[in-house]
């Protein structure tokens, strides 16, 4: 069972096909925004350039919330990045929309190859980027027994105090209606979890290839797989730190978070659901079976919004070969996840709020 469960973990999980750890440009000609503290957030590092084109940044901060998490390499413990691409000519004075997006498991939030197809997406649109540290394993939610680690509370951490924190220090449309949140994997499921819990707080949602469905047998193996690599990050867990015990009657937090079922306070918002079949199965056979089972969530969760009556977009792009060019359909594939975010983009830029 845990043998399965890790080699499912390896890619349900949603490690991306080209990440990397950000590093900052040296020399920038403009300086980003200077942050201060607020709303229980420490600032540790001030906001530094990411890249040449001065629209990227990162900043890192501590929280009480999440004061120590097992990291991967690069990470220190107890210290959040966060990325943050802002729209061209931003001058501080025009509110813009927050597009808020999660990464998935064992990947970062500042990670090169999300900074791209952000900038590629939002190129010319007047909408903020917010990708903030999830940790390898944190799955966006308050743990249920996080042990010695001390509290794990991520979900707490984003919507409590990252939010506010962002509409204190920049120039936000600061209501739900300039704020849209979405999510690849890992944080697919972090984005319509947010969403259903939160639904004051964003009027669009969009899940590219996410893990919806908690109730599936295989995305607990996922989960549980994930508490048992160091390729998550280290110190591993207790098998039920997240969620709790996965065993019936004691899985009531895992019903109770799983984003398929609970969709009924999605009405109203905007939904987008990405996915893809997996393509030819001999190819990349992990991460084609792990996307397969990702459609297999996503039909489940859009057969509770057909249910529901709530209205969404269902981007089921099969092997890829009609998305993108280089796109065949597999889980955490580049060109598919690229395709994914303009499309998005798309969407809530015709919704949200903004100059």
């Amino acid at each position: 069972m845990i043998r399965r469960a890790m080699i499912l973990a390896v890619a349900l999980v949603g490690v991306a096909a080209a990440g990397g750890v950000a590093v900052p440009a040296a020399n920038a000609a403009q300086m980003p925004p200077e942050f201060a503290d607020a709303h229980g957030l420490t600032v540790i590092d001030q906001p530094a350039w990411a890249d040449g084109s001065e629209r990227t940044f990162t900043f890192t901060v501590g929280t009480e919330e999440v004061p120590a998490y097992p990291v991967m390499p690069g990470q220190v413990s107890g210290e959040h990045v966060v990325m943050v691409t802002l729209p061209e000519r931003y001058d501080g004075g025009t509110e813009y929309p927050v597009h808020y997006t999660l990464h998935g498991g064992g990947d970062y939030p500042n990670a090169v190859w999300l900074r791209d197809v952000v900038e590629d997406a939002t190129a010319g649109e007047p909408v903020i980027t917010v990708a903030p540290n999830g940790g390898g394993r944190g799955w966006y939610t308050d743990w249920v027994y996080p042990g010695a680690l001390g509290v794990q509370n991520w979900e707490t951490f984003h919507l409590e105090q990252l939010i506010p924190f962002i509409d204190a220090n920049l120039a936000t449309i600061d209501a739900r209606e300039g704020r849209a949140i979405s999510g690849h994997s890992m944080g697919g499921l972090g984005a319509f979890g947010y969403a259903e819990r939160r639904p004051d707080l964003f009027s669009y949602v969009g899940s590219f290839s996410g893990g919806l469905d908690l109730l599936n047998q295989e995305m607990r193996a996922a989960v549980l797989g994930s508490t048992q690599l160091a390729a998550y990050g280290t110190p591993t867990v207790a098998l039920d730190a997240v969620f709790g015990t996965p065993i019936w009657p004691f899985d009531g937090t895992w019903n109770r978070l799983s984003p398929a079922q609970h969709v009924d306070s999605l009405r109203g918002m905007g939904v987008a659901l990405y996915v893809g079949n997996g393509g030819d199965l001999t190819v990349n056979p992990v991460q084609a079976v792990v996307e397969h089972r990702a459609r297999v969530m996503a039909l489940v969760t859009s057969d509770y919004l057909d249910a529901a009556g709530i209205p969404y977009d269902f981007l089921d792009y099969g092997d890829g070969s009609s998305w993108a060019p280089g796109c065949t359909g597999k889980h955490a594939q580049l060109p598919c996840l690229r395709a994914d975010m303009h499309h998005f983009v798309s969407l809530i830029m015709d919704d949200l709020e903004h100059p």
